[in-house]
């Protein structure tokens, strides 16, 4: 719940047992990061888990994340709620953690005709799938904009792209995912 303005920048109310918490992640207590992790490690696998498609790669990224966030949370300053800013570290850090781990498929290697046959009729199983099986780059963006709901601008930010790449990026991944759901008889 936003309290106050300063500057143009909102500032947000802590909770008296959040703001317990984070004083004692600073202090270094371990119960307090475990606490801390506890609350957020499941959503925040999930976020590393549809930008990777790779369980291990996700729980990497995720272990990468916490440290980032364990060493800055003194830098928690209350512009944002302490779950968005921890969401903006995971997934920068799990940005970079992909990029490390392999190279981005050029556009002109993408094949357009790419199919899935999955056998059955569309459900929320198979469109998950559809979207784990998009190369990394598309992957990403449409997970970070159609399903976390960023903006191209954040997103930018965010991968250190420009808001051009990642409306190509987004426009190409749907593309993709509408000759797949095509291929299964789903999309006209």
């Amino acid at each position: 719940m936003m309290v106050k303005r300063q500057s143009d920048r909102s500032v947000y109310s802590v909770s008296e047992q959040d703001q317990q918490m984070i004083q004692g992640c600073v202090a270094g207590d371990r119960l307090a990061q475990k606490k801390l992790y506890d609350r957020y490690k499941d959503a925040m696998y999930t976020l590393c888990f549809r930008i990777t498609n790779d369980p291990e790669a996700a729980q990497d990224a995720l272990q990468e994340s916490f440290i980032g966030i364990f060493r800055g949370i003194h830098l928690f300053r209350a512009e944002s709620t302490l779950g968005a800013w921890i969401k903006s570290i995971v997934v920068r850090t799990t940005y970079r953690h992909v990029r490390r781990q392999i190279q981005h498929e050029p556009l002109e290697q993408v094949s357009r005709e790419e199919s899935a046959d999955w056998g059955h009729e569309l459900d929320a199983g198979y469109l998950a799938e559809a979207i784990q099986s998009l190369p990394t780059g598309y992957r990403m963006v449409f997970v970070l904009i159609e399903v976390e709901g960023y903006s191209h601008k954040e997103v930018a930010t965010m991968l250190g792209v420009s808001t051009g790449t990642t409306k190509s990026q987004l426009f190409h991944a749907k593309r993709q995912l509408q000759f797949k759901l095509k291929a299964l008889g789903v999309y006209p």
